[in-house]
């Protein structure tokens, strides 16, 4: 990855809930390694006090946006022959989080449609991956009810929350040549809170 670093164009921030906005980024099938870290909490209420419109909300941002950028980078690297995604998922995808159905949700179909995506391209040379955090020290988390954070602490046995050049560090991987026999996994990050 470090031999690639002088070949990134940009970080781009879109709506990827809007295929057109998400189409019109310059260069968007030219695009060699995707990393889709878009997402929204969500209601942090009994599955039973969701709102719709909140349970909509979360699924749109949280699924349907990781479809709109894969549909839209794809096709360039498959015509290209190589390529890497990785889908930011969730310890919450694995397990489910009380009070979270929307989230927990959400990210269960980012992990299902990784899988899936990955299999119908695994001979292509693309690499579709995603990986599962737990607690990490973002600015997502930190608007977290601290009930809510204390409770998902509780559940990590290294007892800490985990940093984001951690994360970024097994997402730097996914994204290198290194990673040419792993498609279609979950990879847990979670300070031990899932091993599988």
């Amino acid at each position: 990855m470090a031999d690639r670093a002088d070949e990134l164009d940009a970080i781009h921030e879109v709506d990827v809930t809007d295929p057109a906005a998400v189409r019109a980024i310059d260069g968007i099938d030219q695009m060699d390694i995707v990393v889709q870290s878009a997402g929204i909490v969500g209601p942090n209420v009994p599955l039973l006090e969701t709102p719709l419109d909140g349970w909509e909300r979360t699924l749109t941002v949280n699924v349907t946006g990781i479809f709109n950028v894969m549909q839209a980078t794809l096709g360039g690297m498959v015509e290209r022959g190589w390529g890497r995604v990785v889908n930011i998922a969730s310890i919450a995808g694995k397990e489910g989080n009380p009070n979270l159905s929307a989230y927990s949700a959400s990210k269960g179909a980012v992990i299902a449609v990784t899988k899936s995506v990955a299999k119908e391209l695994a001979t292509t040379g693309v690499m579709v991956n995603s990986i599962a955090p737990a607690v990490i020290a973002t600015p997502m988390n930190l608007a977290t009810a601290p009930e809510v954070l204390d409770y998902m602490l509780s559940k990590i046995p290294m007892g800490r929350l985990g940093l984001p050049e951690e994360v970024a560090a097994l997402v730097g991987w996914l994204c290198s040549e290194d990673c040419s026999f792993s498609t279609g996994a979950c990879y847990d990050i979670s300070g031990g809170r899932a091993t599988y």
